[in-house]
This record gives C-alpha cells, sequence and structure tokens, in this order.
C-alpha cells in the first residue's frame, strides 16, 4: 500500500468513529497504535539477543496476543476490543511496576501512557485501524523505510492540527543545523524542548553517515548519542517512538519541564558538549520556573529562559545552535541585553543565520534566525548571513516547504566566508560586525534583514494571526527606540522637560 492510500485509509475510517475531534485527537490515537506496533517488533529484537529478556508488559496485553488478525475468528473486536483496551490495556501500561532499577527501554512504557489518550468509541472502526498498522510487518529496510514516511507524515500534520505545530520544526533547518555543528561520536547532542525528536533524529542520521563505524561506536549510537527532554505528552510519545525508528534502544528522552531546575546548581557531567534547540517562542513560565535563573536573567520570554539555560549546560569546549525569533536580536529589555552581553564576552558567538518569514509556516509566520556560537573564546566578531526567498517561491508552506537544498549557497558561504552587498543598495545579505560595533549598537543584532517586499495576500485568520505576530515585534522595537531616548533625555536634562 502507498504513504497516501495508507492515511486516507486511516483518516476515512477514523471519521466515522464519534469520538474523534479534530486531527489533533486522531494523530495521538494512531500514534499510541504505532508506537504499540513498533515497541513490540523492537522486543522481538531484544528477545532474539537475550535469552532471557522479560518484556514489562503483561503477555496477555503484548501486541502480538490481542492486536493480530490471524483470520481464525478470533481476535478481539467491537465491544470486547473496546473493554481490553480501555479496562485493561491502558490502565495497566499507565500503572506498570518502575522503579528506578528499571531499564529505561521498558521503563518508557509506562512514562509514555502517562497522558496519552484513548479516543475511539466504536470498537468495530478500532480493530480496522489496527489491522492497517498491523499490515506493516517491518522486516525489511523498505518496509521500515515506508513506517518511517509515515511518522513522517504525521509530523507534517501537526503543523495544521492547532498548537501541536508548535513541535515540529522542518527537516531541512534540523539537517542545515546539524551538518553544520558536525557531532562525532562520543559527543551527546542534547535538545531540552525536544519537541518530537527532529534535532535528535537529524544527528542519529547524520552519524550513520558516517564510514567504518566500530562496534563500540554503534553501542554508543544506540545509547548515549542523544539526549532529550520534552513538556507535553504527545510530542514526547512521538520522540520516543522516533528513537525506536531509528534503532535507539534506550532512549533518553524524559518527560519533564527543562526549566524546573535551579540553573546555577548544573555540575559537569549534567553539561554537554553539543546542544541544539528550538524552544518555544511567546510563551509564559510561572514565577516559580522564573526563580530558578538568577535575578538578572529572569525573562517573562521562555525563548530568552532557554538560551540561559544553555550557557549553564554548554560544556568547556562544547557548541551549540538555537533558534530564536526576531525579538531577541533587538530586544533591549534587562533580560536580553545581559543574555546577550554573556554571549559576547563568555562565548563566542561567531554566526547569526537570518531565515525567510514563512520557514514555519502554516503554524506561524514570524521570522527566525539561528545563533551558533561555542564555549571556546570570546566572541571577536560575528558573521550575519541572509538566507533569501529561493526563486520561483513567494513564500514556504506545507505543500511547499523550505528544503536542504534552499540553504545551498549558505554552505558555499559557510566554509569561504566573505561580504555579500545587496544589488542596489547599501545593505548587506552577510557581513561580520565586531563585538564594539555591536556594543555601539545598544547590543541590537537586527542586521543583514530581509528588505521591504509587496505584501502577500492573506486568509483572514492568516492576516490575524500575522498581524498580531508583526505588533508584538513592532511593539519591542519601538520599545527599545524609547528607551534609548528615554536615556538620551535624561543624560541632556530632558527630564525635566
Amino acid at each position: 500500500m502507498s504513504l497516501g492510500n495508507f492515511v486516507k485509509t486511516i483518516q476515512n475510517i477514523m471519521r466515522g468513529d464519534s469520538g474523534i475531534n479534530g486531527d489533533a485527537q486522531r494523530i495521538e490515537q494512531l500514534t499510541w497504535i504505532l508506537f504499540l506496533k513498533i515497541y513490540d517488533t523492537k522486543e522481538e529484537d531484544w528477545e532474539l539477543f537475550d535469552d532471557n529478556y522479560q518484556s514489562i508488559i503483561p503477555e496477555r496485553l503484548r501486541w502480538r496476543n490481542w492486536a493480530i488478525d490471524d483470520k481464525s475468528g478470533s481476535v478481539l473486536t467491537g465491544e470486547d476490543l473496546l473493554k481490553l483496551v480501555n479496562n485493561e490495556l491502558f490502565p495497566t501500561l499507565k500503572n506498570l511496576p518502575v522503579t528506578h532499577e528499571t531499564e529505561k527501554k521498558k521503563a518508557i512504557i509506562r512514562e509514555v501512557f502517562a497522558e496519552v489518550n484513548q479516543y475511539m468509541k466504536n470498537g468495530v472502526l478500532l480493530r480496522q485501524v489496527i489491522n492497517e498498522v498491523d499490515k506493516i510487518k517491518l522486516d525489511t529496510v523498505k518496509e521500515k523505510n515506508f513506517f518511517g514516511d509515515i511518522y513522517e507524515t504525521i509530523l507534517k500534520s501537526l503543523q495544521s492540527a492547532g498548537n501541536a505545530g508548535e513541535y515540529y520544526t522542518p527537516r531541512a533547518v534540523t539537517d542545515f543545523i546539524i551538518e553544520r555543528i558536525a557531532p562525532c561520536f562520543g559527543e551527546t547532542v542534547a535538545d531540552f524542548a525536544c519537541g518530537t525528536g527532529g534535532f535528535l533524529t537529524s544527528t542519529l542520521n547524520y552519524l550513520a553517515r558516517q564510514e567504518n563505524i566500530s562496534v563500540k561506536q554503534r553501542e554508543f549510537y544506540s545509547n548515549q548519542a542523544v539526549f532529550g527532554i520534552e513538556k507535553k505528552p504527545l510530542p514526547y510519545l512521538l520522540a520516543i517512538t522516533n528513537m525506536l525508528l531509528h534503532n535507539v534502544d534506550t532512549p533518553n528522552i524524559f518527560h519533564g519541564n527543562s526549566l524546573e531546575c535551579r540553573i546555577t546548581e548544573y555540575t559537569d557531567s549534567e553539561k554537554f558538549p553539543v546542544i541544539v534547540i528550538n524552544p518555544p517562542y511567546g510563551g509564559t513560565e510561572l514565577p516559580i520556573i522564573r526563580n530558578n535563573f538568577p535575578a538578572e536573567l529572569r525573562s517573562n520570554e521562555t525563548a530568552d529562559l532557554f538560551i540561559a539555560l544553555i550557557l549553564y549546560r554548554l560544556k568547556f569546549n562544547g557548541r551549540a545552535a538555537v533558534i530564536i525569533p526576531d525579538g531577541f536580536l533587538f530586544g533591549t529589555d534587562s533580560p536580553k541585553i545581559e543574555l546577550k552581553k554573556r554571549l559576547l564576552n563568555q562565548f563566542n558567538l561567531h554566526t547569526i543565520i537570518r531565515l525567510p518569514q514563512s520557514v514555519f509556516s502554516p503554524y506561524t509566520s514570524i521570522t527566525t534566525n539561528i545563533l551558533f556560537f561555542d564555549k571556546t573564546r570570546r566572541t571577536e566578531k560575528i558573521w550575519f548571513y541572509r538566507v533569501d526567498m529561493p526563486d520561483g517561491y513567494k513564500h514556504f508552506s506545507k505543500t511547499k516547504p523550505m528544503l536542504l537544498e534552499h540553504f545551498a549557497d549558505c554552505v558555499e558561504w559557510w566554509s569561504n566566508r566573505y561580504e555579500i552587498q545587496d544589488k542596489d543598495s547599501e545593505t548587506f545579505k552577510a557581513k561580520s560586525f565586531t563585538v564594539e560595533e555591536i556594543v555601539n549598537r545598544g547590543y541590537d543584532l537586527d542586521l543583514c534583514g530581509y528588505p521591504s517586499t509587496d505584501e502577500e495576500i492573506l486568509s483572514p485568520t492568516e492576516t490575524i494571526k500575522d498581524f498580531q505576530e508583526r505588533r508584538a515585534a513592532l511593539n519591542s522595537k519601538i520599545d527599545s527606540r524609547l528607551e534609548k531616548l528615554s536615556a538620551l533625555l535624561q543624560n541632556i536634562g530632558g527630564d525635566e522637560v
């Protein structure tokens, strides 16, 4: 069956069930079914190589013993299937006996089902969905790739499933960043807001392409190559599933809030040589969470808190990349200024890549940037590079996403940096600036930005959303200018006017 036919079949089945309401619930429903199918396949592998392997799932509730239709006429369906799933399967998986000594690959079952829901109310339709999923046997590379394609389709569907879209970073962006970071075997790559695991899978794919991988390196790949934390249950489940699909037997993915610990108390053993992250934008945290940060870094903006977290959890000689909105570049509130001072004085902020506005469309049209820095020395100069919209594109979209090839000019420039001036303009597409120049600008990093273009005609909903985001960005910039003007007036006695 083709990918398109599979997805369409699942959608058509679920549309007939009164318990499913919208894309987000359909995705969650399909995901836990996919997870149990994949986990059962992984258990077959573990049993093959370990004669003493014992599943943490009771035998009656293992996928192979209730989900597979052997055509004997005895498979559970209808009300009997619903009773098993609702009254036995879910309560059991949510309450599995897990201790600190339980292997991670077993403990993840209870972790992923802690907040997952079973929405379907029609047992016959649920049986049909399970049968469709079970048709994919995962016995060959082709079938495993097909399962991976299904998974990618689910991730892209998150973009149109309301707030769930915040967890999806386009693969082109994660691949571009990982290729620039170039992780090595022996370096654990961490993402403290890992969502569905996009950066982590890009890391695994990058390592898997390395030649002559030793047994020791393969063991590292399966157990220590990546580390992630995700706050919300659905993306956490997707991230765990993603790791299993990429042959990570012991996923170091944890369900929790990365910001809930005092960042000044992290020890060297809790720091990482490589950190990559696309933190949530626009959100706020409770005062109790902000109190985990030094007073000068207690921002109301979640993205700022994640940047601070990186600064405290990056190892000496480590390197990092973080995707941040424009507001951080020109923001002048105290926490942003303090963060930028630290990036310049305690780290080497060497590159800022400016991304086109619609990279994250349709979830958001907010303009984003990639900060690349390391903990090797103080910053001497920062290179800025603007990635322009490719020829023939007015904007990116769900059907026309940004592709890795759209970074081709940037990749070529990365290894041989030079200034690029815009045609018929005094502005620059690429240019370096010294720390002194940045300080004289009041730590305003809004450089090599996008020239004004004709406005695109958007739908009413998109227009409102775009207006709100632009207004927020402009308000921040206006506040910045007003603060500078106020300081200038005070210096010349203007406060008496």
